[in-house]
């Protein structure tokens, strides 16, 4: 969600690197959605919150796979920034759903700074949710300005600028079936 666009990313529309192609990540999803289902057993409602837009892909194929009883909702954010420091994370769509003690679930695209997440798992602990768990599709430690948890993760990644599979760059490439590195300009 907070990745940083690049000074020299393209332009134009470019090709991405494959990353991950898409049979992995139905593997690495299938994995998660076990371990999932497994840790909530006896749940009685796991709330799960999506974070939009890039997640999108990954909520979807994710709750498909899930053995539990669930509820969607959706958040979407925007940072505010100057040049150098982290901004104000504002909230551009707020979760329609009460959280206060539910078991909730927040799903992300991407850890890079942290300061997002970290904004949004504190509003989800001060509404009230009895537990909240965060599972991201790719995690860039490299980057990490603020800690987070993180309970789920499926591929831990280099500092690239990626794209795909609900990842953008300029609203473009999210169609995506797999997740891949773009490539400057350069």
């Amino acid at each position: 969600m907070d990745e940083t666009i690049p000074t020299d990313a393209p332009s134009t529309p470019m090709r991405p690197e494959v990353l991950f192609d898409a049979e992995t990540l139905d593997r690495r999803i299938d994995a998660l959605a076990a371990e999932i289902t497994a840790d909530h057993r006896g749940c009685e409602r796991l709330l799960v919150i999506g974070v939009l837009k890039g997640a999108v892909f990954f909520v979807t194929d994710l709750l498909k796979r899930l053995d539990l009883p669930v509820v969607l909702d959706f958040i979407q954010t925007s940072s505010y920034r100057d040049s150098t420091e982290p901004g104000e994370v504002r909230i551009r769509k707020d979760i329609d759903l009460t959280v206060r003690g539910a078991d909730v679930l927040l799903i992300e695209d991407i850890v890079d700074t942290g300061h997002t997440l970290k904004t949004i798992l504190g509003l989800l602990q001060f509404r009230g949710a009895r537990q909240v768990r965060l599972c991201t599709l790719l995690d860039k430690p490299s980057r990490r300005q603020v800690e987070v948890p993180i309970d789920y993760c499926g591929f831990e990644i280099p500092d690239h600028f990626v794209v795909g599979y609900g990842l953008d760059y300029a609203e473009r490439y999210r169609h995506l079936p797999y997740v891949g590195i773009l490539p400057s300009d350069g």
